[in-house]
């Protein structure tokens, strides 16, 4: 079995930034050469968080609705009262979407559902330069 790790930036809005890195993620297991495996996306850093959703304005605007509703902005955090950099909510959003994905591919190819794209989800209260590590791993 191989294994290619390969690191790709994304500039990132922050408030609830939400980026379809699929192409990106599909260009790179073709680039690995492997035919067939799975693809770990991770995000490194405690407000980035990555999931698959159908990639569409309206979707898209429905999680970020789900996410203030679940996991409010304007309300007290302990972190924002530690270190006072607001983003209080930002942890506690990532935390709960997850830093990690494992997608399956074969024929080179990641295999997803028909509207299903994966996506990286800056949450932080700021502009970011985000790191997403792929792990490749396959024959």
């Amino acid at each position: 079995m191989a294994i290619r790790t390969v690191t790709l930036g994304f500039r990132t809005t922050g408030s609830d930034d939400i980026v379809d890195i699929t192409s990106r993620v599909q260009e790179e297991i073709r680039k690995s050469g492997l035919d067939a495996g799975t693809v770990t996306i991770f995000v490194p850093g405690s407000t980035g968080a990555v999931t698959t959703i159908e990639f569409e304005p309206g979707v898209v605007r429905d999680l970020r609705e789900a996410l203030e509703r679940a996991v409010p902005k304007g309300i007290p955090y302990a972190h924002n009262e530690a270190w006072g950099d607001g983003n209080g909510y930002s942890h506690v959003r990532a935390a709960w979407l997850g830093p990690s994905l494992t997608v399956p591919f074969t024929t080179g190819k990641v295999i997803l559902g028909t509207w299903q794209q994966i996506v990286l989800c800056d949450l932080d209260n700021r502009p970011r330069e985000r790191r997403v590590i792929l792990q490749i791993m396959g024959e």
